[in-house]
């Protein structure tokens, strides 16, 4: 597609050559598409997960506990370019297949598993568990843990901090036993996922491209063979660059400087108006993102997803909530309250219900696409057309009865775990969560996945399931429910396609992943917490906000008692659920009979759920996309450089945070000893 005529510059009267003119990259992505698959485990994939367990966790570990933040993009990112650099002047190239896998490592082993950015493998987990178990609140509230979670509060163990005694044993098993079956459990469905959504649907998987663009433009810096992709990456890059050091770099560097006090130019992540507007949009939940990765996103979505998104966000948070509260439905919102505190509060008193109502309807409406697929494909295969189920040659998929025995598995292995834990819980909800519950919201979000790139949730369920069960003990709050999402699964199915990586690979990768995580964030965690108490003066983060976390964790720990007040029950409200069952079908129906795109109505359902904060920047970032940069680059063109910007704007931004982490450690270990 030719390009439309614009003056050259990247910006408007810039004189300046335009680095994308006469690029034809719409051709070269669809060509690439027809690439072999190649598998790209080697001895450099085992070295970069090494490095990055070895040398990142520790530092994702120590930021997470002094500012409450992870390394993000910094880990992914910062190991490609310094393998890549390390081949360059070894004389090698990486392949992209390769420069993924890193990627894929590095966004396993530094990602976040908990909450309050925990992050640093699954015995971060153990350590927020003992807190909570021991702290005063979870005494003043009777809590008591059975030592399959957590070794008794006058154990030795909990005394000298250290993971290596007897008495840890059992938690450590049970951590290492949902390690491998939950793996089971997410794989092999999530890979059933992928199959129905991608290659049997053929969903587009917008933010798919991503990830797998930016592999393969460092792919071609590597192999010295820079084509347009590199120079758009590099292009993200200087922009997540110029943006992380004012929204990240400046106030790291001010606060060790001021003693604590940054200079803040851009708050993160939004600017709260709430309070601002509450006089003219009583409950609305008012806010501006600062972040312009949302805007990035915004570039890569499709159009009538944004616009969906943009309505249903708006629609609901900022038009509905004053009429809602007007009328009462709104009854716990009170004047003052920050945008988080509203959120709450309307969740409980009519949003979490009504979300119930779309979730079932987009539920009912996968469920007969996916009818209505096979039937198609049935027809297909009787005129002796292409067979969807039948997996391109050499991507190293495997059957999927396979896959579906892989999932099995586990799941009855966490059913019967739960079981032996704590008997006397109701074993027909363990039954539904595993076998109902998990695989149709795990359709429901791989559907929104490959279609809008985004998701929505049901939160609370596993809470509100306890309280309503009868059960009146405190173990079942530590029991492995077999309650999961694996539909973020079918996305990275798609980007290893995309990447042309045999699934193999993963595979291979996962195993090597899994005893290095398990082994590093044993001998990590132990260090850190031999070093000092956690939370503690030393870690400022999690002394201030950790404290408050386990009082909440208590107190919902106390819900499935007689007698205490269950604020659940109360949020459940079988009409707001009909309502917004009657909303998604309507608006299914009026965007169906309208001849607008389907997309219009998954955006819209995303936008219910999200927030208006986000959903701003992420429709300016779609009206430059669709009025500018599509018509002075062309349409196609466009939507093959979009994923690529995007990309690099995230390594821009990996490579400053990186940066803060690392003047962040240097501030702290030259801070004075108390003594």
């Amino acid at each position: 597609m030719e390009m439309a005529p614009q003056p050259s510059g990247l910006l408007p009267g810039s004189n300046a050559p335009d680095p994308l003119e006469k690029e034809t990259p719409a051709a070269d992505v669809a060509a690439e598409q027809n690439e072999p698959f190649v598998d790209g485990f080697s001895w450099r994939t085992i070295v970069g997960a090494l490095f990055i367990g070895i040398i990142m966790m520790p530092g994702a570990i120590y930021l997470s506990l002094i500012a409450g933040q992870g390394l993000g993009p910094a880990a992914e990112w910062v190991t490609i370019i310094l393998f890549m650099e390390v081949a360059r002047r070894s004389y090698q190239t990486l392949a992209k297949q390769e420069l993924y896998l890193l990627y894929y490592a590095g966004a396993s082993l530094t990602s976040q598993v908990g909450a309050l950015a925990l992050t640093g493998g699954p015995f971060a987990n153990l350590i927020m568990t003992q807190y909570i178990v021991r702290s005063p609140y979870a005494q003043a509230y009777n809590i008591q843990a059975p030592t399959w979670v957590v070794p008794a509060v006058t154990s030795p163990a909990n005394l000298e901090r250290s993971f290596f005694h007897v008495d840890w044993l059992p938690a450590i098993g049970l951590l290492i036993f949902g390690q491998i079956f939950g793996r089971l459990q997410a794989w092999g469905l999530g890979y059933v996922m992928f199959r129905i959504t991608s290659d049997l649907e053929r969903l587009p998987f917008p933010l798919a491209p991503i990830a797998a663009e930016g592999a393969t433009a460092l792919a071609e810096s590597s192999s010295q063979q820079e084509g347009w992709r590199w120079r758009i990456f590099s292009i993200g890059a200087m922009i997540g660059i110029g943006w992380g050091a004012i929204y990240v770099l400046l106030p790291q560097v001010t606060s060790i400087l001021f003693n604590g006090n940054p200079i803040v130019i851009v708050t993160n992540p939004f600017i709260d108006l709430t309070a601002s507007t509450q006089n003219i949009l009583p409950a609305a939940l008012a806010g501006i993102g600062t972040d312009l990765g949302t805007v990035m996103i915004g570039f890569v979505l499709p159009w009538a997803v944004v616009l969906g998104t943009f309505i249903g966000s708006i629609g609901a948070h900022i038009v509905a909530n004053p009429f809602l509260q007007h009328y009462g439905y709104l009854p716990n919102w009170t004047r003052g309250t920050n945008a988080i505190s509203a959120q709450i509060s309307n969740n409980f008193d009519f949003w979490l219900s009504f979300t119930i109502g779309t979730s079932i309807v987009v539920a009912f409406i996968g469920i007969a696409s996916v009818i209505r697929a096979l039937s198609k494909q049935k027809a297909e295969k009787r005129a002796g057309g292409i067979n969807r189920l039948t997996p391109p040659e050499g991507r190293g998929d495997i059957s999927i009865w396979f896959s579906l025995g892989a999932w099995f598995v586990g799941t009855v292995a966490f059913i019967a775990m739960c079981h032996y834990l704590v008997p006397d819980f109701n074993l027909g909800i363990l039954i539904f969560f595993g076998f109902v519950w998990t695989p149709i919201f795990s359709y429901i979000n791989a559907r929104m996945s490959g279609l809008a790139g985004t998701s929505v949730s049901i939160p609370y369920v596993k809470e509100a399931s306890f309280m309503m069960s009868g059960y009146t003990k405190s173990d079942i709050w530590f029991a492995p429910i077999p309650l999961n999402d694996f539909g973020y699964m079918a996305q990275h199915f798609r980007t290893v396609e995309l990447t042309r990586t045999k699934f193999t690979s993963i595979v291979k990768i996962e195993l090597v992943m899994i005893p290095i995580m398990l082994i590093c964030s044993l001998v990590f965690w132990s260090f850190i917490w031999r070093l000092a108490p956690i939370p503690s003066a030393n870690y400022p983060y999690a002394a201030t906000f950790w404290p408050p976390h386990a009082q909440t964790s208590a107190m919902w720990m106390t819900g499935n008692r007689p007698g205490e007040s269950n604020v659940l029950k109360q949020a459940i409200n079988p009409a707001y659920i009909g309502a917004g069952g009657i909303f998604a079908g309507l608006s299914y129906l009026a965007v169906s009979l309208s001849g607008l795109p389907i997309l219009l109505f998954y955006g819209l359902i995303g936008g219910i759920q999200g927030q208006p904060y986000a959903a701003i920047p992420m429709m300016i970032g779609a009206l430059l996309g669709r009025y500018y940069f599509e018509k002075r680059y062309g349409q196609e063109n466009w939507r093959a450089y979009a994923p690529v910007l995007t990309a690099g704007y995230f390594c821009g931004m990996g490579l400053i945070g990186m940066g803060a982490v690392s003047l962040a450690l240097l501030s702290k270990s030259v801070q004075p000893l108390p003594f």
